[in-house]
């Protein structure tokens, strides 16, 4: 730096301007550099340092919290909020320990007690504690339904599989898999002859993985031939699997109490919205599941497909219990006097969104 400074008294002196514009043109660059190789360290260096994503050492990388928020689509107020959810569990690896599902769940629920325990009022808790379930369901959904390697899904000998082509669906077991390079069983006909599948034909390999997720790939059959587990197709693809149609919101089995109450429709005449006015008539039931989207109710009672319901349910000490209004989308007969109605949420409001949140990721008590 002592250098820099001599040549530009020396070119001041002697009225060189070109001289003097090149070496404050270096003088910038090397500032450049510096910053952001101590940026690099702190997001790169800190990795090294902890494959777990725990200790405290080392500055915090927002380089590679701003790669996450941008990842996630996070808005500002939710990119703060995961911010705090790792910098309170000391977290110098913010990639590790969100994709890690035991890592997240762990420091989430850190969180979750933190806010609980420090918010000023019971409104400012609902608030954090909104944005903290918000921020955790769009990691859940990203996570779910990013395509995975064949190497992750560890397709392996024997396991069952769909394959998939004109529109006709046949079961098939996988014979081997490297590289790009699937062998599958030839699908037989219904007398149990072998179809003629010839090269080039576009198929579709659907299949579950050991941890019961579901994946599939397009592809086609590049040949033919004889095995010592039988006649097989040979098909390529290109080393990743999309995720099958999953629920959108993570749903827990359950079993708990709740009350519901029938909500009836009046239409109103003009442009006015339909009127809606709750039964007084308590029912009982047992919730059997839970997502943030729904749940399923056993009853014994029959409730039409399109009725609308006010549900009761979570009695604290001393409290209300949160409502939520729901739609029936269906119902089946569970034994011979019980009735599983499955509901699609129409109205939650924050405090029950909470408590179901915290219930699906079991961060409460």
């Amino acid at each position: 730096m002592n250098l820099f400074l001599l040549q530009m008294a020396s070119a001041w002196k002697e009225d060189n301007p070109m001289e003097i514009y090149i070496i404050l043109g270096a003088v910038g660059f090397l500032i450049i550099a510096v910053i952001i190789t101590n940026l690099v360290r702190g997001s790169g260096g800190s990795r090294s340092r902890s494959s777990g994503g725990g200790g405290t050492s080392g500055r915090f990388p927002l380089f590679a919290m701003y790669r996450l928020s941008k990842t996630f689509g996070l808005n500002r107020e939710q990119a703060k909020i995961l911010e705090f959810v790792l910098k309170s569990g000391g977290i110098n690896d913010p990639e590790s320990a969100v994709f890690n599902t035991a890592s997240l769940d762990k420091n989430f629920k850190r969180a979750f007690r933190q806010i609980e325990n420090s918010a000023g009022s019971e409104e400012e808790a609902q608030q954090k504690l909104a944005l903290l379930f918000s921020v955790r369901n769009i990691i859940d959904i990203y996570n779910n339904t990013r395509p995975a390697s064949a190497a992750s899904i560890n397709l392996s000998p024997g396991m069952a599989a769909s394959l998939t082509m004109n529109q006709n669906t046949y079961p098939v077991k996988i014979i081997s898999a490297k590289n790009q390079k699937v062998l599958v069983e030839c699908p037989r006909t219904p007398t149990g002859g072998l179809l003629k599948i010839p090269s080039g034909t576009k198929v579709n390999l659907s299949f579950f993985s050991k941890s019961n997720k579901g994946f599939s790939f397009e592809s086609q059959v590049t040949g033919t031939g004889d095995t010592s587990h039988g006649h097989a197709l040979q098909l390529v693809h290109n080393r990743h699997a999309k995720p099958m149609v999953q629920r959108r919101f993570r749903r827990r089995q359950s079993s708990f109490d709740c009350d519901f109450f029938m909500v009836n429709i009046e239409e109103n005449r003009g442009k006015k919205p339909p009127k809606m006015s709750v039964d007084p008539r308590r029912l009982s039931g047992s919730i059997t599941d839970i997502s943030i989207g729904g749940c399923a109710i056993k009853s014994p009672l029959s409730i039409s497909a399109g009725s609308r319901l006010k549900i009761e349910f979570g009695q604290e000490r001393g409290s209300l219990p949160v409502a939520v209004l729901g739609q029936v989308l269906r119902t089946n007969r569970s034994g011979f006097t019980s009735i599983i109605i499955h509901i699609k949420f129409l109205k939650v409001p924050r405090k029950a969104m909470n408590l179901i949140n915290s219930m699906v990721f079991e961060y409460g008590d």
